[in-house]
């Protein structure tokens, strides 16, 4: 028997696929590590150093672009936190297996130029290792208002995969969905990785290297995992409305709304075929287009505003119409799952080297051992 695919669509929200839990309805467990994908400097810190000192939990930091290792470990300890901090540009060969979704999006040109995948699968290997069963993935541009929060959602890992909490600064959406919320539209917010407690259920899920990646993170063979909200962040203000963002964003948007669009309709990742593909891209089109009309007839948008709303949308559908096809889509989906297989026989390797849970053995394990700083 085969199961009836309603008309795709792009939805508005996705929270019904999430169980939503109050403060101070659950049981509590503590943290054992808060790992940064770090690229602002030392500064952007000071907040993760507070929450480090209340939970009493380590810090490993990943870092990049304008964050360095021997700077924010020198920040850790005048903080009195005790950190690990690692440049991940130097990272040798076979730390992280080669994707096979990275390299046919590589061939399409459709490659992001971020790391923060790299971050945190780098993040989800030391932990496996170290014998973490509880960690914050937490973004350096997050602030959490009530750190405790934090002990609440380690102790719905019991029941749940992964929890996040509820973003309540700036919206976590894309370009698009951005300014179809600015214009007028209905538009909801997800989980986001850029604060989010994961247990050791999610050790063989991997953050594939593309927008949207820690929606693909939380789904495990046909659906999402269990997965709660609680509590609360707050993501620092930027303006998302530039041409380079709206492209990069688009593929991974595409995929994940069209993929979480099923799971709204209670299928799984079977029914993603390319037929399937090719009627949700012309939905994910006029969605696009129907942006760009409400930002043409908004009231209040001054003129830069709108003209800088108004490229980045025809940059997002140009990218869509001109690249992204359903067979490309349909191929993703083939690669990610492959690349699932190929994760977990990585994982699996790396712990038949090891010795002992440890976090020092496990950078050893790695053989990263000498890229390690330590406040």
């Amino acid at each position: 028997m085969i199961t009836a695919v309603g008309a795709p669509a792009q939805h508005s929200t996705h929270r019904r696929l999430l169980a939503e839990v109050c403060t101070g309805r659950t049981p509590q467990a503590e943290l054992d590590a808060i790992v940064v994908p770090n690229g602002r400097d030392e500064h952007a810190l000071d907040h993760t150093w507070t929450i480090a000192r209340e939970l009493d939990a380590p810090v490993l930091l990943l870092c990049s672009q304008k964050a360095s290792a021997d700077r924010v470990v020198l920040a850790a300890k005048q903080a009195r936190v005790r950190a690990f901090a690692i440049d991940t540009d130097g990272l040798p060969p076979g730390v992280l297996p080669d994707f096979a979704a990275s390299q046919l999006l590589r061939e399409h040109r459709l490659l992001r130029g971020a790391d923060t995948s790299l971050k945190r699968n780098l993040g989800l290997l030391v932990a496996g290792l170290a014998g973490w069963q509880r960690v914050l993935f937490l973004d350096d541009d997050i602030t959490l208002p009530r750190p405790t929060d934090l002990r609440e959602a380690s102790g719905l890992l019991g029941d749940h995969a992964a929890v996040g909490l509820t973003n309540t600064g700036m919206p976590d959406n894309s370009v698009v969905c951005h300014a179809y919320r600015e214009s007028g539209g209905r538009q909801d917010t997800f989980v986001g990785g850029g604060a989010l407690v994961v247990g050791e259920r999610c050790f063989d899920s991997f953050f594939p290297d593309l927008y949207n990646e820690d929606w693909f993170f939380l789904l495990g063979d046909r659906r999402l995992r269990p997965t709660a909200l609680t509590g609360s962040a707050h993501q620092a203000e930027y303006d998302p409305y530039n041409q380079v963002r709206a492209e990069s964003e688009e593929l991974g948007d595409t995929l994940a709304e069209g993929v979480y669009g099923l799971l709204d309709q209670g299928l799984g990742l079977e029914a993603a075929t390319e037929g399937y593909w090719k009627r949700f891209l012309e939905v994910r089109r006029n969605f696009i287009r129907t942006a760009l009309l409400q930002v043409s007839e908004a009231a209040g948008l001054d003129f830069v505003r709108r003209d800088n709303m108004t490229e980045a949308l025809r940059t997002a559908l140009r990218r869509n119409e001109e690249m992204i096809t359903p067979e490309l889509c349909a191929d993703f989906l083939r690669a990610w799952q492959e690349d699932r297989v190929t994760w977990c026989a990585h994982v699996a390797g790396l712990h038949d080297q090891h010795v002992t849970g440890d976090v020092d053995a496990a950078f050893q394990t790695l053989g990263i051992a000498d890229l390690v700083l330590r406040s």
